[in-house]
């Protein structure tokens, strides 16, 4: 994790194996498959992000072999729990966004309240979002129209993701 507790690009691959697993045992290549078309249509296709093997889950103890089918061990549970309240980092990269919809695609896997939470700081995270885009607006739109109609649009779709996360809680 970065000093500010949120997730590395690794362990962004590492809460996509962990939250496939929860949904059911795996073959280990269909798991990187999945991870790999998951993380490809999120952020496209990153060296960077395919670095961290499966194998490692289970020298971790966080996954196990059973009839050729990777399963997901009670510690596993425990750190995709940990992986998904872990906040989310800001202003919005592909990583972050990467971090973001891997928490969207397995929030049903933590109890109601840790949905609510994890809610409630996306759409902080969103909204801080939003608060630099519009500042950076109000700088330099008046100078730059092309920019002022781009912005417009970014910061009206966090409006609106801000409320159905808000209205959700």
């Amino acid at each position: 994790m970065f000093k500010d507790q949120t997730l590395l690009p690794a362990e962004a691959v590492r809460l996509a194996a962990l939250g496939f697993l929860a949904e059911g045992p795996r073959r280990y290549g269909d798991l990187a498959t999945e991870i790999r078309h998951f993380i490809g249509l999120a952020v496209g296709p990153s060296l960077d992000l395919m670095g961290s093997s499966i194998e490692l889950l289970r020298y971790e103890g966080l996954a196990a072999t059973q009839d050729d089918l990777l399963t997901l061990a009670p510690a596993g549970a425990d750190a995709l729990r940990k992986l998904l309240q872990a906040p989310l980092r800001a202003p919005t990269n592909d990583a972050s966004r990467l971090v973001l919809l891997l928490k969207l695609r397995f929030l049903h896997h933590l109890d109601a309240a840790d949905q609510a939470a994890q809610r409630a700081q996306i759409a902080a995270s969103l909204a801080a979002e939003q608060a630099r885009l519009s500042e950076l607006r109000q700088h330099h739109g008046a100078a730059a129209p092309a920019l002022a109609d781009w912005l417009d649009g970014d910061i009206a779709t966090l409006e609106g993701r801000i409320k159905k996360f808000r209205h959700a809680e």
